[in-house]
């Protein structure tokens, strides 16, 4: 642990997330301390490949913590904070100002209670800086001053945080268009322990709709080489970056829409909508069927080259005007809604879905579908499987939920492992944790119920830790 601090008040118990007493939690303990200290295996996440290239050191408490972290800041603008006072889209933002965004975060301390934003919080302070006493509003300055002078230390730089978290794969999330150049440095640097993956984001190249799209398909060309005005030069330049991105490393795409609609059209129905939609005068509707079948395409493509395809759909995203306008994108207010897979996918299933060395991963927000739909699903076509909790259900009680929800229908074989989709570096070694503790406690349960042995136990909190996140996204296959 670094750091000295007043520990009379401790806030992390040793059973944080396992059950209460007696024989489920002696189960639960030996099956988390089991894998307790596993590597990290993060096969979705938003950490900018920059700050390992350049080792990022923090500027303070404020720059770690809140304004890069839209969970935290959402909850706080919900509160009645301004994102402006958070550092969100500001380009200079004083010693002075981050003290204070810091000093409202606690102010605002009780807002978070329940919620996995203070677990991670909580977890990090006493892990990762070992400052474990509780947080509010008559302690964070004295945090703050001490976490201020511990950024400086070379131990919490990027780099060496990612080290130091036993982090063995992580993933960014990475435009189409990308050079994957700085993947490249950090990935030969035999220093630096993680591999940093690259995972193809194709999702605006997809959507004819876009005012802007015809200069995104330009850039697309560009990148590739290739004349990309044409249905079908833009379909070879696709292939042709999704090749590049696997050639550095990457082993994914990444896709999110408002729905799943995969239907095809004709190929002559496809080259006269591409053509309108590049000329900048298609009709909503057409719009809407060109994009469908532009994803269809995609899982077309997963085909040649084996990139795992994950699809997390149905999220009303910018949803806030003003705050769209002021901050941009990805700043916490976008709403999830109703989820559909079953006929949204009927195309790409019945076309792809036996294939077994096709990986198509479906995360949701929408609980409702889980045992409904995904579990079914995963349980009948080789090729699916069921994504982890993520964003706005990433939490203790959700990730429970779902193992409840999933597991008799689909089995441990079909689920994904745990993604940490985050920005967040210090909450990685936390939400795999709580991810590894809510785990055992569920498998303790069939353990108790004497539904598995104890030894089938083990042997599935190993697989969900590591084999199977390593399977699901072919990881060093």
């Amino acid at each position: 642990m670094v750091g000295q601090t007043d520990t009379s008040e401790t806030v992390l118990s040793p059973d944080r997330l396992l059950p209460a007493e007696g024989l489920p939690l002696r189960v639960a303990r030996e099956l988390y301390e089991s894998v307790e200290d596993l590597p990290i295996i993060s096969p979705h996440g938003h950490i900018p490949i920059e700050w390992f290239a350049e080792d990022k050191h923090f500027a303070n408490p404020t720059d770690l913590f809140i304004t890069p972290d839209h969970y935290v800041t959402r909850v706080l603008h919900g509160q009645g904070v301004p994102l402006s006072r958070l550092g969100v889209g500001q380009s200079e933002f004083t010693d002075r100002q981050a003290r204070d965004a810091f000093l409202t975060f606690g102010k605002y301390w009780d807002a978070f209670a329940g919620t996995p934003m203070r677990y991670w919080f909580e977890d990090s302070l006493a892990r990762v800086f070992g400052i474990d006493k509780k947080f509010g509003s008559e302690t964070a300055g004295a945090i703050y001053d001490e976490l201020d002078e511990m950024l400086k230390a070379p131990e919490f730089s990027t780099r060496s945080l990612a080290n130091r978290f036993n982090m063995d794969f992580v993933s960014t999330t990475d435009d189409p268009v990308r050079d994957l150049g700085l993947h490249d440095k950090v990935n030969a640097d035999p220093d630096f322990k993680p591999f940093v993956s690259p995972a193809f984001r194709p999702d605006k190249y997809l959507e004819p709709a876009r005012s802007d799209w015809p200069r995104l398909v330009d850039a697309l060309g560009r990148s590739a080489g290739i004349d990309a005005s044409t249905y079908e030069g833009f379909t070879e330049a696709m292939r042709h970056r999704r090749r590049y991105f696997k050639d550095h490393g990457g082993v994914l795409s990444d896709h999110s829409h408002a729905d799943l609609r995969s239907e095809r059209l004709s190929d002559k129905e496809a080259q006269r909508l591409f053509g309108e939609a590049y000329a900048g005068h298609i009709e909503a509707g057409d719009a809407a069927r060109l994009r469908s079948h532009l994803f269809n395409d995609q899982a077309m493509l997963a085909q040649e080259d084996g990139l795992v395809m994950t699809v997390h759909p149905a999220i009303a995203r910018n949803y806030d005007a003003k705050a769209f306008a002021s901050y941009g994108a990805d700043v916490g207010g976008d709403i999830p809604v109703r989820a559909e897979f079953v006929e949204a996918l009927r195309p790409l299933l019945n076309e792809y879905g036996d294939n077994a060395d096709f990986h198509f991963v479906a995360f949701t927000d929408d609980e409702t579908v889980y045992s409904r739909e995904l579990a079914p699903l995963a349980g009948f076509y080789p090729s699916f499987y069921i994504g982890a909790p993520w964003w706005f259900i990433d939490a203790p009680d959700s990730i429970s939920r779902y193992f409840h929800a999933v597991v008799p229908y689909a089995g441990f074989t079909k689920l994904s492992g745990f993604i940490d989709d985050t920005r967040a570096i210090c909450s990685i070694p936390s939400r795999h944790d709580m991810n590894r503790r809510v785990t055992a406690s569920f498998v303790s349960s069939l353990v108790c119920d004497r539904r598995i042995s104890m030894d089938e136990g083990l042997a599935i909190m190993h697989d969900q830790v590591s084999t199977q996140p390593k399977r699901v996204f072919k990881i060093g296959s």
